[in-house]
């Protein structure tokens, strides 16, 4: 997958971003500290073994990370959406490839420049803790969903968390195909379109397309992740 990216000064690139910008608190420590870049759908942003010299922060857009095992299978580890920050690997070298699932723009942070700032200001510190606390928190929110045991209990756990991340949860419009939910889920693509269909005959869901999933009954969709 090759890289398609384009990048400017932080003055100039985040002329692109008011919008974004006035809705950031004014204590963003990290706010102007990084360079806006952009991608477009299904572009590598980096990949597994690459060095760990930046970090990013989604502005708009969905990003994957995933990792690619011997037998070929790709394992998604997670989705990140507006506001979520990846790439904040502790090692020297990447543990997965981050991809574009849709066109992205995206902040990028160099680490050894954060350090620098983390060094001589309380509030960068305390950031990259918490930033590093929610990158556990996602880790484990990850083996707990692959833990359950049923399809429709890794569905519906993935569509709450989905409608959760919307800003209409009764209607929740899904950023990534079929593959890449299976490949998060640890399910195969039938066994996905099967689960989803099931649940629309079950009267919990309705599908008016591909990409779009209305949530009819949330209370069984919580039952089944329970």
């Amino acid at each position: 997958m090759n890289h398609l990216a384009t990048s400017a000064t932080p003055a100039e690139s985040f002329r692109g971003c008011t919008a974004w910008m006035a809705a950031q608190p004014p204590q963003e420590p990290l706010l102007a500290a990084g360079t806006v870049v952009h991608f477009a759908e299904n572009r590598e942003v980096f990949a597994e073994g690459d060095e760990t010299v930046t970090f990013f922060k989604v502005v708009s857009g969905v990003v994957r990370t995933c990792k690619f095992l011997g037998d070929g299978r790709r394992q998604i580890e997670a989705f990140y959406v507006e506001g979520d920050v990846f790439g904040f690997d502790a090692g020297t070298e990447r543990r997965v490839s981050a991809e574009t699932v849709s066109e992205c723009t995206l902040i990028s942070y160099r680490r050894r420049n954060v350090d620098n700032l983390a060094r001589n200001d309380v509030a960068v510190g305390q950031q990259l803790f918490e930033m590093a606390l929610q990158s556990l928190a996602r880790a484990q929110d990850h083996c707990l969903l692959l833990g359950r045991r049923g399809a429709a209990e890794k569905v519906a756990a993935f569509l709450l968390d989905w409608a959760g991340r919307s800003d209409a949860q009764r209607m929740v419009r899904l950023a990534m195909s079929r593959q890449d939910i299976g490949d998060y889920l640890g399910l195969t693509i039938e066994t996905v379109s099967r689960t989803l269909s099931q649940l629309e005959r079950d009267g919990i869901i309705e599908l008016p397309n591909a990409r779009q999933v209305r949530l009819l009954n949330t209370e069984a969709l919580e039952d089944l992740a329970a």
